[in-house]
This record gives C-alpha cells, structure tokens and sequence, in this order.
C-alpha cells in the first residue's frame, strides 16, 4: 500500500509542556513514513514557541510553526494548518496529549485502503477520561447530531482524524468546522471510515473549552450544516474526455 505524505496538524493553545511529549511519541509512530508536523500555535501565551523551536532543531522530522497573533479557535486553527499543508493527507490530532498518536498511521492507513470514495478517516473514541459532565454533554451531542444529520458517527468531536488535503481546503468554513467534519464530507459526496481510539487522560494543564460554550454554540451551527445539507449540491468530478 502506497503511503503518501502525511501533513499532521496540531492546533494547540498554551500546551507548552505537552508539547514535547506528543512530538516525542509521534516521531515514534511515524518512523519510516513520509510526514510533516504542522503546529497551529493558536495565540498562546505561554512558552509554546520557545518549546517548539528547540524541538524544530532536532534531526530527523520536519516540524512547521504557525502562528496565530490572537486566539481564533480550534477550527480555524486547522484550516490554516490544511491551507499550509504540503502533503496529500491531512491528519489531525489535539495537542493536550489526550489523543493517541498511535492512531496517525492507523487511520491514514484506512483512508488509503478504502479508495477515492472516502474522504476521511474518524477516530472514535472509547474509555472516555472526560469528567462526567463532558461525557454526558458529548453523549447527547453526539446522539442529536447524528439524529438530526445521519453522519453515522457516534463521536464527530474526537480529535484524531485523516482527511484528504483537497477535500479539507473546500469543506465550508464556521468557528465550529472541526465538530462536524464526517457530515461535512459527507455533504461534498464522498464516504466515512470510522476507526475506534482509545482516549488517555490530559497529562498538564487544563481545557481551553467549557461545555456551555460549546453546548449553545453547537446548536446553532448544528442548525447551519443541516440547513447547508439540504441547499448544497453535490460539486461533480470533472474530467477531459481525449479525442483522436
């Protein structure tokens, strides 16, 4: 199986101290594959930049810095990161340590296999190390979401995913993307692939998302990816038939 280069994108806000460790352990996984890491440095005010320019000096991967001047949130700091991207797959992971890298390849690898048809790869998180109060607030997410938009994922807020370059650059744009990607793909009219991830307890700091915040704002653009579902039509693939 052909492997491709592989554009990691880590959008991250004050994660100074888990930093090292994530870039550690994907390094790790990712030896012997085509791959760059893309940092989305998302405002922060913390060391971050100073961590990532002594793990840019280390030998053997290929580590990008951006920097945001102000905190503009996790889905736009993915977009840059897939406008920056040089590679034909976008894998995305968060930068708190929670996600397991070990799903990079794994989730690249069925993007792959299942063909052109699909668009991305989801990571599905089991053995939640949420509090309850998150979990219980992502469980009835997660429920009306599929309800409502028949993505067929039962945890489109998991961090870990692979999407091909291409697909990720035209999907529409809202402080909000990073939630609905399956659905969004699937609205551009390609396919799902779904792979189970074990989810890990965040090693420092504490979550730049409270789950009011994300509970009101969810709603409303639940209510905008559902009202682009039904307006949006289907872009055709266009090729140039030869003659003679």
């Amino acid at each position: 199986m052909a492997s491709p280069l592989v554009s990691i994108v880590i959008p991250c806000r004050n994660e100074a101290e888990n930093l090292p460790i994530l870039l550690g352990e994907i390094r790790s996984v990712m030896e012997g594959r085509d791959y760059e890491v893309i940092v989305v440095n998302d405002g922060s005010t913390d060391a971050t930049a100073e961590v990532l320019a002594e793990e840019a000096a280390l030998p053997g991967f290929t580590l990008r810095h951006l920097r945001h001047n102000r905190s503009a949130g996790q889905s736009l700091a993915l977009r840059s990161g897939a406008f920056a991207a040089h590679g034909a797959i976008v894998a995305t992971i968060d930068g708190d340590c929670q996600n397991d890298p070990q799903y990079i390849p794994v989730l690249v690898d069925a993007l792959v296999a299942a063909g052109e048809d699909a668009g991305i790869a989801a990571g599905q998180r089991l053995k939640r190390r949420d509090s309850k109060a998150k979990q219980l607030a992502s469980r009835f997410a997660n429920a009306l979401r599929g309800a409502i938009l028949k993505d067929n994922t039962r945890d489109s807020g998991c961090g870990l995913k692979a999407v091909r370059t291409e697909i990720m650059r035209r999907l529409p744009f809202f402080n909000g993307t990073h939630r609905f990607l399956p659905a969004l793909v699937i609205q551009e009219g390609y396919a799902v692939v779904h792979c189970d991830v074990v989810d890990r307890s965040r090693r420092h700091g504490k979550s730049n998302y409270g789950i009011f915040d994300r509970g009101l704002r969810g709603a409303l653009d639940l209510l905008g990816v559902w009202w682009l579902g039904k307006r949006r039509k289907i872009v055709p693939r266009v090729e140039e038939v030869p003659h003679g």
